[in-house]
């Protein structure tokens, strides 16, 4: 039989490094290699990925996100193609719009190949917080990134989106919606579970028993994290006892342990230790409106852990307000404060909310998500989707 031929363009392709390779990797790691050859062309990443060859690209650190680096595939650009050319893919998956997802879709229509991208990053949420020094350039700067992705993903047959409000969003862009498709992401339920929970872990890390509130996040300023220094301040001004433990890591945890003094970071920890932590906290308290899915969301209500978010973001589409969880105003720390007293308080609302959560996350599982993934790559193959789009 022959095998379908995919190659898969990413600018990072470490597994452990945000939710967006994450996501890759429980796509990856369900690669039957009996039915499928994949080559991955990558700026970071290891020189093989289970088992197929994986092309480096010569890759620059962000300059506004040192954690993130870029690859520049015209300076490779020639022996990239001769190798593309020679591997004869039948389907092309982009991870990001960067530059090299840029090189990845103009050789795509060059050669006739059908294209799959997931939606992973937000980016133009991310613009009010690199440019919040110089406001007068952001509503510019955003026309423009949204002008790129329209441009992008209209020349993608087909595009993941993890959430309604992600796929309205491209939709008001200009995005064709019969390019989009729904497509949500899974977690782990056997590892995010309330059978996780360690009832001496907390008291262990924080040396007391007061009720204790998670925050899981990568610490860069995108994340909202101003707004959680002020939830800090005025959770204390109310004499609210409480231990408030940050689990993550980035460029603004330096920031954050200043801002934040008495709070216990614990920096990037395993998904076992996580998972752990989830199901032995309190309160799950997120304030990121940037993101396209939010898997933290989904990992804590699955952990049995009560969730207090903002409204905003694809991780809002979890929360149905009061039912499940608290959603906030995004910026107003009063809200999130007065929801949390309540949590921590009313062992009620606490119970009901984690048992709702409970059966919400039981719907995500990722072996149907990647079924609806190799199928698609195979029809696209065969251009089946492609002819639906024509019409």
């Amino acid at each position: 039989m022959k095998k379908t031929k995919v190659v898969f363009f990413a600018d990072i392709l470490e597994n452990e490094h945000d939710g967006a390779t994450r996501t890759m990797f429980q796509l990856i790691k369900r690669i039957d290699a009996d039915k499928f050859e994949y080559l991955f062309v990558c700026g970071v990443g290891p020189d093989r990925v289970q088992g197929f060859e994986c092309i480096k690209v010569p890759a620059f650190t962000v300059p506004v996100n040192t954690s993130y680096k870029m690859a520049f595939p015209k300076l490779v650009q020639y022996s990239l193609r001769e190798k593309l050319h020679e591997f004869a893919p039948d389907v092309v998956h982009i991870a990001t719009p960067s530059l090299l997802g840029e090189f990845a879709v103009k050789h795509a229509k060059q050669t006739g190949l059908p294209v799959i991208s997931i939606y992973h990053t937000h980016f133009v949420s991310y613009i009010d917080y690199y440019l919040k020094n110089a406001p007068f350039l952001i509503d510019y700067v955003k026309s423009k990134v949204i002008e790129g992705q329209k441009a992008f993903y209209n020349q993608c047959d087909v595009i993941y989106v993890p959430s309604e409000s992600m796929a309205n969003e491209l939709m008001d862009w200009g995005v064709s919606p019969l390019r989009i498709q729904l497509w949500k992401r899974g977690i782990d339920t056997e590892l995010f579970s309330p059978s996780r929970k360690d009832p001496y872990l907390m008291p262990r890390l924080t040396g007391n028993n007061y009720p204790t509130i998670l925050f899981a996040s990568r610490l860069v300023w995108e994340k909202n994290l101003e707004t959680l220094f002020r939830i800090y301040d005025d959770l204390q001004l109310k004499n609210i006892p409480f231990n408030l433990i940050v689990a993550g890591d980035g460029v603004a945890k330096k920031a954050c342990e200043a801002r934040m003094s008495k709070a216990l970071f614990v920096g990037k920890v395993s998904h076992g230790v996580l998972a752990e932590m989830y199901a032995s906290a309190d309160a799950f308290l997120f304030t990121s409106v940037t993101e396209t899915y939010g898997n933290v969301v989904l990992e804590a209500m699955a952990s049995g852990l009560p969730c207090v978010i903002a409204d905003g973001g694809g991780s809002a589409d979890f929360v149905e307000n009061g039912v499940n969880g608290f959603k906030c105003e995004p910026y107003n720390e009063y809200a999130y404060t007065e929801k949390l007293a309540m949590l921590l308080t009313d062992d009620s609302l606490a119970d009901v909310f984690i048992g709702e959560g409970l059966n919400y996350s039981k719907q995500f599982d990722w072996n149907q998500l990647a079924e609806v993934y190799f199928t698609d790559i195979k029809r696209l193959a065969r251009h089946e989707m492609a002819e639906e789009l024509a019409y």
